[in-house]
């Protein structure tokens, strides 16, 4: 009992009255860093090693068997059960987030998963350590440790989704700008004989330089479309990528124009003027709210200047006379 006494006793002078908590608290987070490698774990599946040991391997076409084999450079793969979301709900819904954010590699959720994991834990190590730096030099509050200690974690764990939802913002708002042209070139490009294949591809060759977003969701669904895929389904996954509502409503009135057999060049058209409105009321939309706006930055930059130009003098003159001095 003496012993464990002392101990308190030496930590508390070190580190204040909180240092024996301080330091539970460090070996809580060193426990939990040794033991997570191990959770983290994945465990290997006994008839994945049946089927591994059962192959016999292609000697005709080496490259065939390599290209359906782990190629081992994803370092984060035998994580995937901690990383990454096991409720399918959860997982598509991160997954649509992070397309829509431009982020379309196959471990996208893996990578975001990680470096909430890895920034939340390395901010709340350097929010511990400022914490037992002022508790060794200082006298903080116990609503201060906590703040100062657990905040920076906070912080560093909603980071990636915040920096994920404004690329999503940004890109959504670059395609939104960069659809009526598109629509423009389309037209052009339907009403000279080309098919909607055909003048997809050229319009995405035409955009890259000044709206590459929209281009690569027209590229894609090139692709797509060259490989086999129904175009329903090719267009409807585009209107998912992009998360856009006139991209939706676009999608649609392609859909209807090939289901009743109507023109694609009429709706086209219909629809292309339509979105050239739409961005001419956006852009009135901006140019009423420019008022406020500057009202505001107008006060706050211009009263104060204007203030002190026209008061200052009498005020420094009431100082002098209420100091004494002659004015």
């Amino acid at each position: 009992m003496d012993f464990m006494t002392n101990i308190e006793t030496m930590l508390i002078d070190l580190l204040g009255p909180f240092g024996p908590l301080i330091v539970v608290g460090m070996l809580g987070l060193l426990l939990v860093g040794l033991t997570l490698p191990v959770l983290m774990r994945k465990q290997a599946d006994p008839l994945d090693k049946l089927h591994n040991t059962t192959r016999e391997p292609t000697v005709a076409n080496p490259k065939s068997e390599r290209l359906r084999t782990s190629s081992g450079k994803d370092k984060l793969e035998k994580y995937s059960n901690f990383l990454e979301p096991q409720d399918e709900a959860e997982y598509s819904a991160v997954r649509l987030k992070l397309l829509q954010a431009g982020y379309r590699t196959k471990n996208a959720v893996r990578i975001f998963h990680f470096m909430q994991f890895a920034l939340g834990t390395a901010f709340l190590l350097a929010g511990v350590t400022y914490v037992i730096y002022w508790s060794a030099t200082g006298d903080p509050t116990p609503t201060q440790l906590v703040l100062y200690s657990m905040g920076p974690g906070g912080a560093g764990y909603m980071l990636p989704k915040y920096w994920v939802t404004r690329r999503q913002a940004m890109r959504q708002e670059a395609i939104v700008n960069g659809f009526p042209d598109s629509l423009d070139m389309m037209l052009v490009c339907v009403e000279a004989g080309q098919s909607l294949d055909q003048s997809i591809i050229r319009v995405s060759q035409e955009l890259r330089a000044g709206f590459p977003e929209l281009a690569e969701e027209y590229e894609l669904v090139s692709y797509e479309m060259k490989a086999g895929k129904d175009k329903t389904s090719v267009l409807r996954d585009m209107s998912e990528r992009c998360g856009v509502t006139d991209v939706a409503s676009f999608v649609t009135v392609l859909i209807q124009s090939q289901q009743f057999g109507t023109s694609i060049a009429e709706a086209l058209r219909v629809y292309a003027s339509e979105m050239r409105d739409k961005r001419v009321m956006r852009a009135e939309e901006k140019a009423n709210k420019l008022p406020t706006k500057m009202t505001l930055a107008t006060m706050m930059l211009t009263v104060p200047p204007l203030l002190i130009i026209l008061i200052g003098p009498s005020i420094f003159e009431i100082s002098t006379v209420l100091g004494g001095g002659v004015p």
